[in-house]
């Protein structure tokens, strides 16, 4: 319950909520936090800041504060990955990586958390890369009282299975390179390939560990993916070979090594003919040509996926789709674009 007094008769009251003050472009912040207590110097500053009264609160057995309700809403909305402190301010708290990997929003979880009266939570995008510190989300309590019920029925929602919000870490696979392509083995072109894709795989903190050249032949990539395999690779990539030409035979090359599901073709362009297979649990990306042409392609939305220990199968590989579209700026900004954000 709220009770309501003049700003002048408050003098020696303890302020129920941070007043917040705003000076456009240049600060906006408590200019006097909860807790205070009001003397005769506070009553102008008051004044100015628009506080003609102040609020006293005298809270029911069902009632709660904004920032005791913000609290139980990021308890609830925190899963694995997840810091917080339970300092609300202005009933809000911010929730930020524990650690380097993927963020991972449980997003039909997120919509029914924010369906609940009075309470949000605004997060980045699922599948950002981040690192240990960078803010992730973000929740408050809206009114400054509410019921105890809804805060407590929507912190239930958020902490069904692992928490709305959570960071998986990145592990780190030994990966093999498989440079596929008869004019790249007899040495007519310069291999493009292994460098930059070295480059990606050492930026999310795994390793090339095996660099494997075929040509164009079903049988020699296969025995360079088994190469790979009994090496101990946790990750195999392979180049070229992905396209309708009659020598483009890298596929069937990865379905004689032994692949027991295997998905051509993703609604993302650059990348419409790249290739996710498991040969057992392992898992082997091709990569289309179009890798040596575009810094950024499909490749560089499902590598941190895969090693974050998520599988990609049909599904993933449609709903990359909304979103998937790169509009090919002269400067590119990835990851800081709209590019397959919609997943």
């Amino acid at each position: 319950m709220l009770k309501k007094i003049p700003v002048q008769k408050a003098i020696g009251t303890r302020l129920a909520h941070d007043i917040t003050e705003i000076r456009p472009g240049e600060f906006k912040g408590a200019a006097f936090k909860k807790g205070h207590t009001v003397c005769h110097e506070d009553i102008c500053s008051l004044q100015k800041l628009g506080k003609n009264h102040l609020y006293l609160i005298d809270l029911e057995k069902d009632e709660i504060h904004e920032n005791q309700a913000a609290v139980i809403l990021a308890k609830g909305l925190a899963g694995s990955g997840i810091d917080w402190n339970e300092e609300a301010r202005e009933g809000k708290i911010t929730l930020h990586a524990a650690l380097d990997g993927i963020l991972s929003i449980n997003c039909s979880s997120l919509a029914a958390f924010n369906m609940i009266d009075e309470v949000m939570c605004a997060t980045l995008h699922s599948h950002s890369l981040v690192k240990k510190g960078d803010l992730v989300a973000a929740t408050r309590a809206i009114p400054l009282v509410m019921k105890r019920a809804p805060v407590e029925r929507a912190a239930s929602i958020a902490s069904y299975g692992e928490g709305v919000v959570e960071v998986k870490p990145l592990k780190k696979l030994k990966t093999g390179l498989i440079i596929t392509g008869s004019e790249v083995y007899n040495g007519l072109i310069d291999d493009g390939f292994a460098p930059l894709l070295s480059k990606k795989i050492d930026d999310l903190g795994s390793q090339i560990v095996s660099v494997e050249y075929a040509p164009d032949d079903t049988h020699l990539i296969e025995q360079a993916i088994l190469k790979c395999l009994d090496s101990g690779c946790d990750l195999i990539l392979t180049t070229g070979g992905m396209s309708v030409d009659p020598d483009d035979v890298t596929r069937m090359g990865i379905r004689q090594a032994g692949a027991s599901e295997m998905h051509y073709g993703t609604a993302v362009l650059p990348g419409a003919m790249f290739l996710v297979a498991y040969i057992n649990d392992t898992p082997l990306l091709g990569v289309p040509a179009c890798g040596l042409h575009h810094r950024i392609t499909v490749l560089d939305l499902i590598l941190p996926r895969v090693m974050a220990g998520e599988r990609i199968g049909k599904k993933e590989l449609a709903f990359f789709g909304h979103g998937g579209l790169c509009m090919d700026c002269k400067e590119c900004s990835f990851p800081h674009c709209p590019f397959c954000k919609g997943v």
